[in-house]
């Protein structure tokens, strides 16, 4: 390393929901993240539709106006596609192999792995380290997904003024945020934890043991269904119902006729997801669950989640503990922390 070797430069981690855009720049001083600079923007209706693309214009827009609020100063960002766009594999491996040889012996075990041309796919992959009894032999994690999955959102990030120079998938940027976590939790580091993100659209389970993913799943469901019944119920337009469900005005009835049969529906698919980890695995239950996403701030969700299925929840914060930037509001920043997982986890690549 020479005496003038430069940091590489800091990251934007930037979360393209359905819903909205959510931008996070982290520093790291003596241990310790701080916040510089975030935004949350929302997104025209349909410009994201579970988690594809569709108006890359529209979502280069809301990035360009995010970053501008924000006031970060940085151009260098960090995305990720979701899950169900990505194909894993955990492949065994010759232990010796030198990086060279590694890459060229992925290229051609890929091949069996994936159902596309392999020039329509991006790829990379990750040494998870010796094959259990076997340590002439290294696990390795394939990540592949459409090339067009990826240009995409580095198309967007483009017209937002930003330069792509990570693309992640979304569980992993989960499980790297997970990390401020772990110290948050009332269970063992080595407990089996399931992180559910009930988004707007889409709901994800990761199932983590020793603070690695064991399992992901992804399933339709989101907060939008009740921002679609206080539409329907109250005759409000869309901007005004999600107005209303953050900052309250609407009649008494809300509470128990539309949030309650909400909460109950969010329970029921927590509920299901789980029901299909212990289904394909050798668990039959989870120390801890985790909520994140937007929905995990409804009011008394987590106690909802104990009381009906039996396990100990909490609502995420990973940004707890973390110093401001004298730019951060501290209160809206609490208010959105649940929801801001991903995009923390893929900020902190500023630091791999």
């Amino acid at each position: 390393m020479g005496l003038f070797s430069t940091k590489s430069p800091p990251l934007i981690g930037v979360d393209i929901s359905s819903t909205a855009v959510k931008l996070l720049q982290l520093t790291q001083a003596g241990g310790r993240y701080r916040v510089e600079h975030y935004a949350v923007e929302p997104l025209p209706p349909n410009a994201v539709v579970e988690k594809n693309i569709v108006e890359v214009e529209a979502v280069g827009e809301a990035v360009k106006r995010a970053l501008a609020r924000s006031g970060a100063k940085t151009r260098f960002a960090a995305a990720a596609v979701a899950g169900s766009a990505v194909i894993t594999k955990v492949i065994p491996m010759l232990a010796d192999l030198s990086e060279e040889d590694l890459e060229s012996q992925i290229e051609s075990e890929a091949s069996q792995y994936i159902p596309y041309p392999l020039d329509e796919v991006s790829l990379d992959f990750e040494v998870l380290g010796p094959v259990k009894d076997n340590p002439e032999m290294m696990n390795v994690l394939l990540a592949a997904s459409r090339t067009e999955n990826v240009d995409v959102r580095v198309a967007a990030l483009d017209i937002g003024g930003l330069a792509a120079r990570v693309v992640d998938v979304e569980a992993f940027a989960m499980e790297n945020a997970f990390r401020l976590l772990a110290d948050q939790l009332s269970v063992a580091r080595d407990a089996t934890v399931a992180v559910v993100d009930i988004g707007a659209t889409m709901t994800t389970l990761i199932v983590l043991k020793n603070q690695r993913t064991i399992y992901t799943r992804e399933q339709v469901f989101g907060g939008k269904q009740l921002t679609d019944e206080v539409m329907r119920r109250y005759g409000l337009s869309y901007e005004e119902a999600g107005l209303a469900k953050r900052q309250g005005g609407l009649p008494e009835s809300y509470e128990l006729e539309v949030l309650e049969p909400f909460k109950e529906a969010m329970v029921q698919q927590i509920s299901r997801l789980l029901q299909f980890f212990f289904a394909g695995s050798e668990y039959s239950k989870v120390d801890q669950v985790v909520l994140a996403g937007g929905c995990a701030s409804i009011a008394g969700i987590a106690e909802m989640v104990e009381e009906q299925l039996g396990m100990p929840a909490v609502v995420a914060n990973p940004l707890a503990g973390m110093a401001l930037s004298n730019r951060v509001q501290g209160q809206t920043l609490q208010q959105d922390a649940p929801a801001l997982m991903i995009a923390c986890g893929l900020a902190m690549r500023s630091f791999d």
